[in-house]
């Protein structure tokens, strides 16, 4: 691969393109507006003095523009926002001045990329996203119905919520006197309307992800990380579709990736740390954390367990029994010493992470 000559920075908006062009050679910047048609900056792209490499910031605008250059032959990479170097006394911020920050960084090599998903990898992940939205939307459905009983002093204390035997309850309330008024009634109406609607639109989505898990790319990770306790077909597919290429991780590395290492403070012979950095993806994390709570009780491991196991090769279930004993154990041992539960699950699904990383790789 030929070294740049000219470092362009673009900062990438809905309706505008702001680029700088850095030649590394001369110093001279070369500064434009453009509109977010591709073909007019590829065309700004190709009269500058070449080879050329280009940079922009991952944001809502997504990864069409890198694909569409990458397939014209002009290397682009997408930067981290989190980890682009900021001057702190900086407190000017315009779309030009970002665009020359971000062709500077490129030309020094201090611009720390991420990886472009695929166009079926990136449908893959919307859809699981879609899923999460919907699983919120449901949340928030149910907190409301069950505080606008609470303001009238309805509290349902037959069992576990949202159930059979919960759903009859909530119906019979609604003949109570309180909800003749108008306003009060239609309130509980919409409240109660907007769940059945909500689990609707989850079930459906649940029943794609069940279908793109057994018929896609991400088959064979799902399938050796559904070894694990905890993990599932939705989980499973969703650590597959939001991590995408686990190749350029390493069971040392997927835990900071995630964001589930301690932060730290340190400074000659003092040490401090705090609680975890949260940096990275939020949906993988949270699906980690959900999947380590399993480990807490002891391995019995159950026929749906076992029927997810026998569809993955030998050497995945040997490692995923083996990661299954371990995260107990480690469980075992955070009880013994009286451990604040959610510290210790936090490092139980650091670890899980990965085992999960090492069923991922694995040759099988």
């Amino acid at each position: 691969m030929d070294r740049k000559r000219t470092s362009v920075g673009l900062d990438v908006h809905a309706r505008s393109v702001v680029a700088c062009g850095l030649d590394g050679v001369t110093g001279e910047l070369s500064e434009r507006r453009l509109t977010p048609d591709h073909a007019e900056l590829l065309g700004w792209l190709q009269a500058l003095p070449g080879p050329v490499e280009v940079v922009y910031e991952a944001g809502p605008t997504g990864f069409g523009l890198a694909r569409f250059l990458t397939g014209r032959g002009v290397r682009c990479r997408v930067a981290a926002p989190s980890r682009l170097q900021r001057p702190s006394g900086d407190r000017v911020k315009t779309d030009k001045r970002d665009a020359r920050h971000l062709a500077r960084l490129l030309h020094l090599e201090e611009i720390v990329s991420i990886a472009v998903p695929s166009v079926e990898q990136e449908a893959a992940r919307d859809l699981v996203r879609a899923r999460e939205d919907v699983r919120c939307d449901l949340m928030s459905a149910r907190h409301r119905l069950s505080k606008l009983l609470l303001r009238q002093g309805i509290v349902y204390y037959g069992g576990k919520p949202w159930t059979v035997n919960h759903d009859l309850w909530l119906r019979a309330r609604r003949r109570q006197p309180v909800f003749d008024q108008p306003g009060l009634g239609l309130a509980f109406d919409i409240a109660y309307d907007t769940m059945p609607a909500t689990v609707a639109r989850r079930d459906r989505l649940d029943t794609a992800i069940a279908e793109m898990a057994t018929e896609s790319e991400f088959t064979p990770v799902v399938t050796r990380l559904g070894c694990l306790r905890g993990v599932s077909t939705l989980t499973a597919f969703g650590l597959a579709v939001e991590i995408g290429d686990w190749q350029r991780l390493t069971g040392r590395s997927i835990g900071a990736y995630l964001g589930l290492v301690p932060t730290e403070s340190s400074s000659g012979a003092s040490r401090s740390q705090g609680s975890i950095t949260k940096t990275g993806n939020a949906h993988a994390r949270r699906l980690l954390i959900e999947a380590a709570w399993h480990h807490r009780r002891p391995s019995r491991p159950s026929v749906v367990l076992r029927r997810r196991q026998d569809k993955a090769g030998a050497a995945a279930r040997d490692r995923g029994e083996r990661a299954n004993r371990r995260l107990h154990a480690r469980w075992a041992r955070f009880d013994a010493r009286h451990k604040l539960p959610v510290v210790a699950n936090t490092a139980i699904a650091r670890e899980l992470a990965g085992w999960c990383w090492s069923l991922a790789v694995i040759d099988d």
